[in-house]
């Protein structure tokens, strides 16, 4: 039997057959990230979900001038920049002026990633390094936290008499670890948020980072969709869990100080939706499971011994540059090459 070769092309490894882009695994998060974004209006009022609207068309408008400029192709059908919108978004708080988002996906979308090269390119996550620059620009302005429910103007400037100032979960945390180490036993017993507040996300903090239950939501459908691994989340969760646990601060039980820490913060937004990043992340399991720790254990130091209550970003980014030896290590050796190097020092 004669067959005809002239059709069959061959390629390299790997041969996937896949319906998964960029695309569908961006529409994938947007949609993972929508109860987050539903309890956030709920909380904070449409303020939240206008500053949102903001970062994301702030984010698709910079790239689209970026490439403009460049002459590259347009990469927002992509959707990626709307992720990073909305992350942006998630990470300032809802009294925040309109125009921060707009900074914020300006540094986020040119310099962190498109100066890199776009989409796959850029080493650390575009989101964070937005917070991270907003944070050391306008500190007053993102650390403007203001209480669940409170009545705020839809558009312009939040003045002092519209915001009811209040401390986020953390801060109290953090009050009570600096009031331990210098009072010891004779210090205030902590008064943290009820847990099931955390959970529902009925607390001050950034917009999309006070209800761990939806954020907990959405990582349950990006593992059913296969978006994410479980290894970096798990790995993040419970190093942060293992060490709260063991070294409680304070007058709380060793469970209520692990369940503060847990669901208080950036913790869940940070373990599964930014550390969980491809191009920023690990790429064998191995890697994403030191990733995942090194995570932990820095977010649990800033914590405990930084001047800041927070360290989830710092911790994300800092792993972020340190991915490139992580992926390194932990390469899978190629066939044959434990043969080979014996062959080469026999002679």
């Amino acid at each position: 039997m004669a067959y005809d070769l002239s059709k069959v092309v061959v390629t390299s490894s790997p041969h996937i057959k896949a319906d998964d882009d960029t695309r569908s695994l961006m529409l994938d998060v947007l949609i993972a990230l929508i109860p987050a974004l539903a309890v956030s209006v709920f909380t904070f009022g449409p303020r939240a979900l206008v500053l949102t609207v903001i970062s994301m068309v702030a984010c698709a408008v910079f790239e689209t001038i970026y490439n403009k400029i460049v002459g590259h192709p347009n990469t927002v059908g992509d959707l990626s920049c709307f992720v990073t919108g909305v992350l942006i978004a998630f990470n300032i708080p809802v009294a925040a002026p309109w125009w921060l988002p707009v900074f914020g996906a300006l540094f986020g979308i040119i310099v962190v990633k498109m100066l890199f090269g776009g989409i796959g390119r850029n080493f650390m996550n575009p989101a964070l390094g937005a917070r991270a620059f907003l944070l050391a620009s306008w500190p007053a302005l993102m650390t403007a936290w203001t209480a669940a429910h409170a009545s705020l103007p839809l558009f312009g400037n939040v003045t002092v008499t519209d915001a009811i100032s209040t401390a986020t979960p953390l801060t109290t945390l953090k009050v009570s670890t600096i009031l331990d180490a210098v009072s010891g036993p004779t210090a205030p017993p902590a008064k943290p948020v009820a847990l099931i507040d955390l959970l529902l996300g009925q607390t001050g903090g950034a917009l999309g980072e006070t209800c761990a239950l939806a954020l907990l939501a959405g990582g349950l459908y990006l593992l059913y969709r296969k978006v994410i691994t479980i290894n970096i989340p798990a790995a993040y969760i419970l190093t942060v869990a293992v060490i709260t646990f063991l070294f409680p601060v304070g007058d709380l039980s060793r469970v209520e100080w692990m369940c503060s820490h847990l669901l208080s913060g950036g913790l869940m937004l940070g373990a599964i939706f930014m550390a969980t990043d491809y191009v920023t992340s690990p790429v064998t399991p191995k890697g994403q499971i030191i990733f995942g720790i090194g995570c932990g254990l820095l977010t649990v130091f800033i914590r405990y011994f930084g001047g800041l209550p927070e360290g989830v970003s710092y911790s994300i980014l800092i792993m972020n540059t340190l991915v490139w030896a992580i992926d390194k290590k932990t390469h899978p050796r190629k066939f044959g090459y434990k043969l080979d190097k014996v062959k080469k020092e026999a002679q």
